[in-house]
Formats: structure tokens, C-alpha cells, sequence
């Protein structure tokens, strides 16, 4: 999760998705993470408050600032690197389990009441971004972190 002050993904050149003030959500799903991994992640996203408020302080969410959500799909975030210097991507969950939770969390986002744009799952695509700060917050829905 990356708090920003702009972003936007492109796919072949072509804009697939852009925000303004908001959070990028580099989202990889493990082989094991299932629905209710998607519940926590989303309630977290959402109520996370890394929002500076009128002091300065972080303390207001995505909610508080009418903010939005480029969303984007990123297997390598469960990269093994301890041996050698290829990184294995074993732990990573096969398209037809991942592609339905990763849709799962992008409804739930919206249900929320959230503006949420995607890249493409499995595309190669192209992430431009202003970290805001920086502010960049790692959260792991297995050891709920």
C-alpha cells in the first residue's frame, strides 16, 4: 500500500487506470490466501489512517479524504530469494485461484463505497506513481500485520 498524490497504469501504451490523491494497492495472492484473507485486506485498506489530518498527523483513511484506489495485481510480491539468484515464485497463487479473490477484493473495495481503478490482471503493465511522503505500508493478511 503506497499513499499518493497521483498514479496511473498503463497497458501497451494505453492508460488502463488513474487516481489522483490515494493509495496503490500492489496486491499478490498466495497459493493459500482465501476469502477471508480479501475481508481482512479490505478492512484494513480502508480504515488505515495514514491521512494527515488538519495537524499534520496521520490520522485520517482513504474514507476520510475521498480518496481512490489503483489497484494492481503482483505475483512477484511472493518472490523467494534465499537461494541462488533467480527468484521462484512458488508461493504465489495459479490465475484460477488468484484471479477470483483478486475480484472478490476489488468489489469489496467498492462496496465500501470506494473509487477503485485496476490494471489487468496477469498483463504486463506499466505503474507510474507519486509516493505521498514517502508512505509505503506493508500488510500481510497471514500474520495480520
Amino acid at each position: 500500500m503506497q499513499r499518493v498524490s497521483q498514479a496511473s497504469v498503463s497497458i501497451e501504451g494505453k492508460v488502463n487506470g488513474e487516481i489522483s490523491r490515494g493509495l496503490v494497492l500492489l496486491v499478490g495472492i498466495g497459493q493459500h490466501d482465501d476469502e477471508s484473507d480479501i475481508e481482512w485486506l479490505t478492512q484494513k485498506v480502508v480504515n488505515m489512517r495514514i491521512f494527515a489530518d488538519d495537524e499534520g498527523k496521520m490520522n485520517r483513511s482513504i474514507q476520510d479524504i475521498d480518496g481512490s484506489l489503483l489497484v494492481i495485481s503482483q505475483f512477484t510480491l511472493h518472490a523467494l530469494t534465499k537461494k541462488g539468484n533467480r527468484p521462484s515464485f512458488i508461493e504465489a497463487a495459479r490465475p484460477g485461484h488468484a484471479i477470483p479473490l483478486y475480484e472478490s477484493f476489488i468489489r469489496q473495495l467498492k462496496k465500501e463505497g470506494l473509487v477503485v481503478e485496476t490494471g489487468v490482471f496477469g498483463a504486463n503493465m506499466q505503474v507510474a506513481l507519486v509516493n505521498d511522503g514517502p508512505v509505503t505500508i506493508w500488510l500481510d493478511s497471514k500474520d495480520k500485520r
